[in-house]
C-alpha cells in the first residue's frame, strides 16, 4: 500500500476519520497486513469479501473454508479466527447479562457469527434462565446440508439439566436462504410441544443463513 497516498492508506485514514469512515476491504486489510506477490493487501481482502459474500460470511466461515483463497496462510486463519472468537464471546456475554429479547439484533448477530457459515445443517438451542438472559448455547445435532435429525427428547433432558426456564431454537440453511420450510414448522410444533412438559416455553425459532435471519414467531408459527 506504500503507492497510495498517505490520506488513502487504511492504517492513516483509520487513524485520521476513525475506523467507520473505512470500507469493508480497507477494515480487512489491516488485519492481514500483507498481501502476496502479485496480490496486495487491498486485493486479497477483497478477494476473501468476493469468495464469502462480505464479512458477515467471512467471519462466520469455518477456518478451513479459508484455505480455499490463495494468500491465506496458516497465520492470517489463525489471525481471522481469533477475530470471529473475540466477537462470539462479546455478544455471548451481552446475551448472559440481559434478557435475549431486550436486544433480538444481538441474537441475530450472535446466531449468523455461530452459523451462517457452515456448510452443513446444525440444530442449536439458546437455553435462558427466568429472567430470559442466556445459559448456553450448545448445537445439539449435525447433519448433511439438507436436513438435520433432532431428537426432542435430548432437548428436554439438556433443559432439564441445565434447568432452564425457555429457549430459543435455532438451526441454519447452508443454501445461503433463510426461508423456513413446512419441516422446519412441523418441528417448532414438536419441540414446544415436548418442551412445555417440562415448564420450558419456547420463545422463538430462528433460520440462519448468510442472507439474515428469520424469526419464526414474527410470522405467527411459534
Amino acid at each position: 500500500m506504500k503507492h497510495l497516498p498517505a490520506d488513502l492508506r487504511p492504517r492513516e485514514k483509520l487513524l485520521a476519520q476513525g475506523p467507520a469512515a473505512l470500507a469493508d476491504a480497507e477494515l480487512l486489510a489491516l488485519l492481514l497486513r500483507t498481501g502476496m506477490a502479485g496480490r496486495g493487501v487491498l486485493q486479497l481482502a477483497q478477494a476473501l469479501l468476493d469468495e464469502f459474500g462480505g464479512l458477515a460470511g467471512l467471519l462466520a466461515a469455518e477456518p478451513r473454508a479459508l484455505q480455499r483463497v490463495k494468500g491465506i496462510g496458516p497465520a492470517k486463519r489463525a489471525e481471522l479466527a481469533a477475530v470471529l472468537e473475540i466477537a462470539r464471546r462479546t455478544l455471548r456475554g451481552q446475551l448472559a447479562q440481559a434478557p435475549v429479547f431486550d436486544s433480538p439484533q444481538t441474537v441475530s448477530h450472535f446466531l449468523q457469527l455461530q452459523m451462517a457459515g457452515l456448510e452443513h445443517e446444525v440444530f442449536a438451542v439458546l437455553f435462558l434462565d427466568a429472567q430470559h438472559r442466556l445459559l448456553a448455547f450448545e448445537e445439539m445435532f449435525r447433519g448433511t446440508l439438507t436436513q438435520a435429525s433432532v431428537y426432542p427428547r435430548e432437548v428436554v433432558k439438556r433443559a432439564m439439566t441445565l434447568n432452564a426456564a425457555a429457549a430459543v431454537l435455532a438451526h441454519n440453511h447452508p443454501s445461503g436462504v433463510a426461508e423456513p420450510s413446512r419441516a422446519d414448522e412441523a418441528l417448532t410444533q414438536a419441540l414446544k410441544a415436548a418442551l412445555a412438559l417440562v415448564d420450558v416455553r419456547v420463545l422463538d425459532h430462528l433460520v440462519v443463513a448468510r442472507s439474515g435471519v428469520v424469526s419464526l414467531a414474527e410470522r405467527g408459527l411459534v
